[in-house]
């Protein structure tokens, strides 16, 4: 049963359509993020949701009440801010019990909730003091300890993370994926970093201009990117302009720079080409990861693979990466173990080998 359903919604200010005729679905006790860069309607998708934004049309449901114009206090959700939004002048103790005193708890059960939380977070020898004496990774603990004690129906974190740093954005991403699965609230979560979106996600929405660009979990949105900009916005793939292509039974031959590539065929990628407005107009890149490019010392092989010159080297401890010269002038990267780096040096003759696995999007 899906806990959250948006039905067409859009949202424009002025001639600036932000958000464009969306839809999606959102199931019980799902970890769902909603992906992509700054302007992209993310934001806004999920003020929509917490009834802080009015959409102009469509409609929003939670279960299978529409909540489209219900107040925000009124609609069963807890938000987690960028900015924490904590009360500076109340303590860690008195911010966490706020929502539990608005809804008029008695002061046994509150504290019984606050001091239930608080352990569970860690917080509990730090109910006394104030936010401006906390770190930024115990501020975050607490917004979120005040989002969980109300125990709502749906939890809403708008890029709760950012102003971590890189050490304790790992650590809050598994405390906040660990209570979630805990106490199985919905959660709608709001990120521009394509790491924090596959680590936590049950299912990604990665959002452009307004518009779901694909809908799928982490390990499709990787592996099984359909659009160009999926396949650059996550995991940043090599894209190779494509010459020509030959469909298969079960591969695909594509025509790149000076040679020919092998891969999986994909359906899904033809499927979606075909309900295209304008098929006849679509063209295709070809999507390759850095660790889906092999490099051979044979130059002869360039019949099975794709002739290059090396541009530069990196040794990054557990791999190393080259930048690669193809014939027609474009560059790519590719990634090799450093146990088997073949120590190649900037302007060495090369053929690259792809692999199978390597996509064919739409451009």
């Amino acid at each position: 049963m899906a806990d959250i359903t948006l039905k067409h919604v859009t949202k424009q200010y002025g001639d600036v359509t932000i958000i464009d005729q969306l839809s999606l679905q959102v199931a019980h006790g799902e970890f769902f993020t909603l992906l992509g860069p700054s302007g992209c309607g993310k934001t806004t998708l999920l003020r929509m949701i917490a009834g802080f934004i009015i959409p102009d049309t469509g409609e929003v449901h939670i279960g299978e009440e529409d909540v489209t114009r219900l107040p925000a206090h009124k609609r069963e959700t807890g938000m987690v801010f960028q900015d924490y939004a904590l009360f500076p002048d109340k303590t860690v103790y008195d911010n966490v019990a706020y929502g539990l005193r608005v809804r008029k708890f008695s002061s046994q059960k509150i504290d019984e909730k606050v001091d239930r939380i608080l352990q569970r977070v860690e917080l509990a020898h730090l109910k006394k003091r104030y936010p401006g004496e906390l770190s930024g990774g115990q501020r975050q603990r607490v917004a979120l300890a005040r989002a969980l004690v109300i125990e709502p129906r749906i939890l809403l974190m708008d890029e709760p993370l950012s102003n971590l740093d890189a050490k304790l954005r790992i650590q809050m991403r598994d405390v906040i994926r660990e209570l979630q699965q805990e106490a199985k609230i919905t959660t709608i979560f709001v990120t521009h970093d394509q790491e924090e979106a596959l680590s936590m996600s049950d299912r990604i929405a990665l959002l452009r201009s307004g518009r779901i660009d694909q809908l799928d979990t982490p390990e499709g949105m990787y592996s099984r990117p359909l659009t160009a900009y999926a396949a650059d916005f996550i995991g940043g793939a090599n894209l190779i302009q494509v010459a020509s292509t030959i469909f298969r039974d079960s591969q695909t031959e594509v025509s790149i720079a000076g040679g020919q590539v092998v891969i999986h065929r994909d359906t899904s990628i033809e499927a979606r080409a075909q309900v295209a407005n304008t098929p006849s107009q679509l063209t295709y890149q070809l999507a390759a990861r850095a660790e889906h490019i092999h490099i051979e010392n044979d130059t002869t092989t360039a019949a099975r693979g794709i002739p290059a010159h090396v541009v530069f080297r990196r040794y990054l401890g557990f791999k190393v990466t080259y930048c690669l010269r193809l014939s027609d002038g474009s560059s790519v990267m590719a990634d090799v173990p450093a146990s088997d780096d073949p120590h190649k040096q900037s302007g060495d003759a090369v053929c690259l080998r792809f692999s199978p696995e390597c996509r064919l999007v739409l451009a």
